[in-house]
């Protein structure tokens, strides 16, 4: 076994080194008339090593280094290059501007009520950035609080509701610059508007909590390789601040795989510590501190399972959302001060759906979970006897009801890839919904539809699919179709509003949904069937989904346009190495490309709990076998391809973009364009400007139509 794959890898590695050599069209091919010169040369520098006994070389790991001159100069190079092809495709400007007019409308986030006062994020149509609001009562005047435009001049500089104190006269926000994972963090004094000096510095923060007086401020973040628990008194230096937790705890160490959060329950009571073991979290434990006393310990309630507990407080009992002994998911009762696993009390079982996530809000218990992949949530008493059920309007993706825990009212939001997010208020005492907010997107929802086919994989699994479209739109097999799938870390993919969905079915093109293995859709053992060495069930839905697509005439696949970001651009990667054949344009963004090396860049290493690690030689194999830069075969006919990354992005470290991209172009048979499309300012996470959204995404969708379109 090891021989075969050290011979392979000899092969592959002696073929990646004199690729530069092979015959390449003088002329790159893009759809509708594009043509492009040869993309610019990249040095091969083969750097060989041995991994597990396996010798591997990699020829652009000099690419790894994002400061150095070459490789600055190399990325100018390289997004000139795509300029040069974005620059021809004569639909982008028309695509600007539908965007435009979608993307530029009112837009509210769901209320946290506190005070008899409303906090929101809203963002008025020619803005770039929300703003945070506060509202006095129901139907008051909206009062901005912060205004995010000012922030930056180019408007790449995001904010964040953190917390707010119980009374609503205390304002804790972030502040995010472009896509970065580190925010700051600052307080405002909501009855004079006046801003705090002190400010909690740029960091990643997993927490931010104020504590029941408004004195303090609890907060956990991650620094240098470890989650800490500190605790920042008002009007002191942030050097003074009091560890609470981390390091060590009872004998026990946590190193970098352990991510720490911690909150003031509701009623003020306690501080709830909760200590993830990875990403997603193969065991979560639960601690709790009594604030009642200042001389009370720290001490674990839920501890030493594998398994995961989400806990909310009420009274002096934990509500815990749990996959121990449910692999759908139970919400069990656990007494703080009687904590054993033999005493806890089911409130709501197991049942044939899974349960994603649940609140507490006027004594009522909401549980929000998926049937089918659509939205349902019930109601219950305190006690586990349902009550009642929330109805929604179609097909479609809501979040659990949120609000104060002794509050008699709540808000939710509905979505669906034909309906734009509609937050409701909910009077829990009448069980009666009415809007708060509808954004008045110029969109015709009637005119299109949303429907859930089912397919079989490779290995006779059954797999869910949406497919949204214009009603009646045509299936000849020549249609444009655009998929997306992520297929992992326990994340479900529900039919949510996307103004890019919007702008393919109004052109009369399909948008496809695959809810792959690796999700939590069906629960928890959806999800381990797409982990570790059972990773590329996940690749053999998706594929089996494009097949789907394609065998029911749909579209073909010269008409097939994928995407996927993140650990779904890891997907994409997979596909254009596993099935070139099937696809006309992949959009491959902030990817894991290079499964050999990625646990050593940024955080990659958490997601050894789903992936597992190079460093582990019985994983390692099955993680070569996928891994898309070391799959990469010399003289494939491959499709368009467009890789998406930016220096902003602090979680997938870009690398495995600027280097698969230097290998794509270097050994494709074929004459479409490899291009990469790489931001300065943008990140991971959300916060870019409406402008420089509206752009990337345009750029991304010329991409996309222009090459399967023609």
């Amino acid at each position: 076994m090891k021989f075969t794959i050290f011979l392979l890898l000899f092969l592959c590695a002696c073929l990646m080194i004199f690729a530069a050599d092979a015959p390449k069209p003088s002329v790159i091919e893009g759809g509708n008339g594009v043509t492009l010169p040869s993309p610019p040369p990249t040095e091969a520098k083969p750097f060989t090593e041995t991994v597990n006994g396996v010798t591997i070389t990699d020829p652009y790991r000099w690419l790894e280094d994002p400061k150095s001159p070459a490789t600055r100069d190399w990325i100018a190079a390289q997004m000139k290059y795509t300029e040069q092809y974005l620059g021809q495709v004569k639909i982008r400007p028309e695509i600007v501007k539908r965007l435009t007019e979608l993307v530029r409308v009112e837009t509210y986030s769901i209320p946290v009520e506190a005070g008899e006062r409303y906090f929101f994020n809203k963002r008025l149509p020619e803005e770039n950035q929300a703003s945070i609001y506060v509202r006095k009562g129901l139907t008051g005047a909206d009062v901005r609080l912060v205004d995010a435009t000012k922030l930056s001049a180019d408007q790449n500089t995001s904010v964040n509701i953190a917390d707010v104190s119980k009374d609503g006269s205390l304002l804790v926000y972030g502040v995010r610059e472009g896509g970065a994972d580190e925010e700051s963090v600052h307080l405002l004094d909501v009855n004079s508007g006046k801003e705090a000096t002190e400010v909690l510095p740029k960091a990643r923060y997993f927490s931010v909590s104020l504590t029941p007086d408004k004195q303090g401020i609890y907060y956990s973040k991650f620094e240098g390789k470890n989650s800490q628990v500190y605790l920042h008194r008002v009007g002191t230096t942030v050097s003074d601040d009091q560890h609470i937790f981390g390091g060590s705890f009872n004998g026990e160490t946590f190193g970098p795989m352990e991510l720490i959060s911690a909150h003031v329950s509701e009623n003020g009571r306690y501080l709830i510590v909760d200590v993830n073991h990875g990403v997603p979290p193969k065991r979560v434990d639960v601690y709790v501190k009594d604030l009642r006393s200042a001389d009370a310990p720290i001490r674990p309630v839920i501890h030493g399972i594998d398994s995961r507990f989400v806990p909310l407080n009420y009274g002096d009992a934990l509500y815990v959302l749990t996959d121990y002994q449910a692999e759908k998911y139970r919400i069990v009762r656990v007494q703080i001060a009687d904590s054993a696993p033999e005493h806890w009390q089911t409130i709501v079982r197991e049942g044939k759906d899974p349960i994603s996530e649940f609140s507490i809000v006027g004594g009522k218990l909401f549980a929000t979970g998926l049937h089918d992949v659509i939205t349902e949530t019930r109601i219950f008493d305190l006690d586990g006897k349902q009550v009642g059920k929330l109805t929604y309007p179609g097909m479609g993706a809501a979040t659990s009801v949120y609000g104060r825990e002794e509050s008699h009212e709540g808000f939710y939001s509905f979505q669906s890839f034909n309906v734009p997010p509609t937050i409701y208020h909910y009077d829990v005492a009448s069980a009666k919904a009415e809007v708060f907010a509808h954004p008045k997107v110029p969109f015709r929802s009637d005119e299109y539809e949303v429907k859930q086919v089912f397919l079989t994989s490779k290995d006779g699994t059954r797999v869910p699919m949406f497919i949204a479209s214009k009603k009646g739109a045509k299936r000849d097999g020549k249609t444009p179709t655009l998929m997306f799938a992520y297929g992992g870390f326990n994340v479900n993919l529900t039919p949510v509003w996307n103004p890019e969905y919007a702008w393919w079915m109004e052109q009369g093109g399909f948008y496809a949904q695959p809810n792959l293995r690796g999700g939590g859709e069906y629960g928890e053992a959806w999800h381990k069937a797409g982990m570790f060495e059972k990773k590329q069930n996940v690749f053999d839905d998706f594929f089996a989904a494009a097949q789907y697509l394609i065998d029911n005439k749909y579209t073909g696949p010269q008409r097939l346009a994928i995407r996927g970001r993140s650990n779904g651009g890891l997907l994409m990667g997979v596909a254009m190495t596993q099935h070139p054949e099937m696809f006309g344009a992949i959009w491959c963004g902030y990817p894991l490309l290079d499964m050999a090396r990625f646990q050593d860049f940024l955080v990659g290493r958490w997601w050894t709990t789903e992936y597992g690690s190079a460093d582990n030689p019985q994983q390692f194999p099955y993680l070569l076998k996928y891994s898309p830069y070391q799959n990469v075969k010399p003289g494939v006919k491959y499709p368009a391809i467009m890789f998406n990354s930016g220096d902003a992005d602090t979680r997938v470290d870009p690398l495995h973009a600027r280097k698969m991209t230097a290998l794509m172009q270097a050994d494709t048979g074929s004459d479409r364009p490899i291009l990469l499309h790489y931001e300065t300012k943008a990140g991971h996470s959300a916060g870019v400007s409406i402008k420089q959204l509206v752009d990337d995404t345009a750029d991304e969708l010329a991409f996309l139509w222009n090459e399967v379109s023609q």
